[in-house]
């Protein structure tokens, strides 16, 4: 067996879905509008592969926003049609249009009085006479050597899937803050973590005015158990921070630095962040600057709170 056999697959699968591109009309939009407009859930059904291919539909539906879940068809004679209510959308995905465990299911969807989406690849099914809008792939040739083990067809039905969730996304405006929200764990949480929601605040996030002395600023950084302080004007702003470098800098050329004004030996004019950015993009300050301690601001350059360089470990960032 050689390297060709294997190529030539790939090509047939390849050709599946750019053959889709120009298939591409008006009922696609129908169907984005349709899920899109949906005000119950999309239900996503379909036996033996394609049904495989709907569990991914549904859970990249669910991860962008629409709220989805997979009905298995034979399932369904069994209890689970009771998932289904007239405000959700079904998208059937069945290759011949004809899969029974689908076609018996058409007639209790319309009693119950939900909208059916079906994809298929066969225009002139059962399926595709039934439902209320039809995504028609065409005759897509199988990769399978016997021309039997869908192959082709289920990569072409992947692809399809994903070109409605992505357009229906897109309409949604589906936008990273809710795409964080729906992906709190793993790297994609991580990355899409904002410095609002793990920076320090209230009584970890110490803030002393400039005339406060070193000592008593001290005495606030252990209470808060923090790494710096911020040091505000009269008017609330930043106008600098302490912290242990700077404590550890004056300690020798600084006579009396107890009793001196925090004023005199904080560092000035900080990098700041504001607490809508990502979490990420704090790290990345951090690491340029080679600094442990961030403070966040307000649109006013008033703090808000402190990020440290361990709020980062804590979720994974570092």
């Amino acid at each position: 067996m050689d390297l060709e056999y294997a190529r030539e697959i790939l090509r047939i699968e390849a050709q599946a879905v750019l053959s889709l591109v120009e298939r591409l009309d008006e009922s696609f939009l129908r169907a984005v509008r349709l899920v899109g407009d949906c005000t119950g859930r999309v239900v996503v059904t379909g036996m033996g592969k394609p049904g495989i291919i709907g569990r991914k539909l549904s859970a990249t539906l669910s991860s962008t926003g629409t709220p989805s879940l997979f009905l298995h068809p034979a399932e369904a004679y069994h209890g689970d049609l009771g998932r289904v209510v007239k405000e959700d959308v079904v998208v059937a995905l069945s290759n011949s249009g004809e899969t029974d465990e689908i076609v018996r299911l058409l007639p209790l969807l319309r009693k119950i009085g939900a909208s059916i989406l079906g994809i298929t690849g066969n225009g002139k099914s059962t399926l595709a006479r039934t439902c209320d809008v039809l995504l028609d792939l065409g005759p897509i040739p199988e990769a399978c050597p016997m021309g039997l083990a869908p192959t082709a067809s289920t990569t072409a039905f992947l692809a399809i899937g994903d070109a409605l969730a992505l357009c229906v996304q897109k309409e949604r405006g589906f936008d990273q803050e809710q795409y964080a929200f729906f992906h709190p764990g793993g790297d994609l949480g991580r990355r899409l973590l904002k410095v609002g929601e793990i920076m320090r605040t209230g009584e970890r996030n110490p803030v002393v005015a400039l005339d406060q002395t070193v000592q008593q600023v001290l005495f606030a950084v252990t209470r808060a158990r923090a790494g710096a302080i911020s040091v505000v004007d009269p008017a609330g702003r930043l106008a600098g921070v302490f912290t242990d470098g700077d404590l550890r800098r004056h300690l020798e050329s600084t006579t009396d630095l107890l009793r001196r004004p925090v004023s005199e030996v904080m560092t000035r004019t900080p990098v700041t962040i504001r607490p809508e950015r990502l979490a990420s993009e704090a790290l990345r300050l951090l690491k340029e600057r080679r600094i442990d301690e961030l403070p966040v601001v307000d649109e006013a350059g008033r703090p808000v709170g402190m990020l440290d360089v361990q709020d980062l470990l804590e979720v994974g960032l570092v």
